[in-house]
């Protein structure tokens, strides 16, 4: 059970590798202009800067897909993020709209750390241990896990939103199984007051529940998936960026581990971090923990703060850069010559349940 894509190629031609920056930017100016209304460029957060110089709009994923859903006169959504996010849009939008990804092996190793089979074999042997179950399942997923989801009656979650999410999902009297990040689930269900042996993790390798303590205390069941970024910061950065500034505030994204959330300040969403640094007072340090593109990006906007990465040599999102100058103007040129690449289609039968899933979240927060 998967999307299905218009026949595309993704190979980019030897002249958008061979152009300059000057020559691509000159190009994507010019189609930009030409298009006006009818192209609509988003960026995520964690796109590089010669990308999201372009962006009409930045933000996290479900941000974007609800502003790609609100403009109805773009015809063309160029969508500089990773596939699942595109899915988001394509399903939030008119039938009309086209949803573009500049490059379709833009992916999401986390998203694809839960696949549709495997979910469904996780779902009959919990449901066998548990009785009845109610997923949750990471905005950062396919649509197809969105589907399953939202035929079990459960809901999409982002990590602005998770605690109000799972607060409702364990006010329905039934054990939550979370998908697929581990992280996020223990991180904001603990803070919710759900204790870390109330907790189990389904190993989605060997299709096995790990759990140590009586199966009537498990609350919550973690998906064992993870943010490759976020995997990338450790006690030790949090330990020794203290040590050389004693009064700085350390903040975190919730994808991180639960040894380096307790030991930080604050974890949150993207935009959680965004506006605690742009309201934090002058002359006061933080050292944030998530995609450096985004970190060097707020370093640059706050010269007033002094502002630094928890792990500067952290490796940015592997997938999320795949899309760069050359593919970006490789995609808008293929618009404005009426050759279309690359769209993202979500079929209906796939569109219908995981449609359900997101409005419950909508709903909800």
């Amino acid at each position: 059970m998967g999307t299905v894509k218009l026949p595309t190629e993704n190979v980019l031609p030897q002249y958008y590798l061979e152009a300059s920056n000057d020559k691509l930017t000159q190009k994507i100016v010019e189609a930009k202009k030409a298009l006006g209304d009818k192209l609509l460029i988003l960026s995520h957060h964690y796109q590089k800067d010669e990308v999201v110089k372009f962006a009409d709009e930045t933000g996290d994923s479900l941000q974007l897909a609800q502003i790609a859903s609100k403009n109805k006169k773009a015809e063309y959504i160029v969508f500089c993020g990773v596939h699942f996010m595109a899915e988001t849009a394509d399903m939030l939008t008119e039938d009309f709209q086209k949803i573009i990804l500049p490059d379709l092996d833009a992916g999401c190793t986390m998203a694809d750390m839960v696949e549709y089979k495997d979910l469904e074999v996780a779902w009959e042997k919990l449901t066998d241990v548990f009785g009845e179950i109610l997923p949750l399942t990471y905005i950062n997923s396919t649509a197809a896990v969105k589907a399953f989801v939202g035929k079990h009656g459960g809901a999409t979650v982002t990590s602005g939103n998770a605690e109000k999410i799972i607060t409702w999902a364990l006010d329905q009297g039934k054990r939550v199984l979370f998908v697929p990040d581990q992280h996020l689930g223990r991180n904001v269900s603990n803070s919710l007051g759900i204790k870390l042996e109330e907790m189990a993790t389904w190993d989605f390798i060997s299709n096995k529940l790990e759990y140590d303590s009586d199966l009537e205390n498990c609350k919550v069941i973690l998906w064992d998936g993870y943010c490759a970024v976020h995997q990338q910061f450790t006690p030790e950065h949090v330990i020794t960026i203290r040590k050389n500034h004693p009064n700085i505030n350390i903040i975190v994204h919730s994808e991180c581990s639960h040894d380096v959330v307790k030991l930080s300040d604050s974890h949150g969403s993207t935009n959680n971090i965004l506006n605690a640094v742009e309201n934090a007072a002058p002359g006061t340090s933080w050292a944030i923990g998530t995609d450096n593109n985004l970190v060097n990006r707020i370093i640059a906007k706050y010269p007033d703060k002094n502002i630094y990465s928890l792990n500067p040599i952290s490796c940015p999102c592997a997938t999320m850069n795949r899309i760069e100058l050359p593919h970006l103007a490789w995609a808008i040129d293929n618009i404005l010559n009426s050759n279309i690449k690359n769209q993202i289609v979500v079929e209906d039968k796939i569109k219908v349940p995981a449609l359900k899933a997101l409005d419950k979240m909508l709903s909800l927060s």
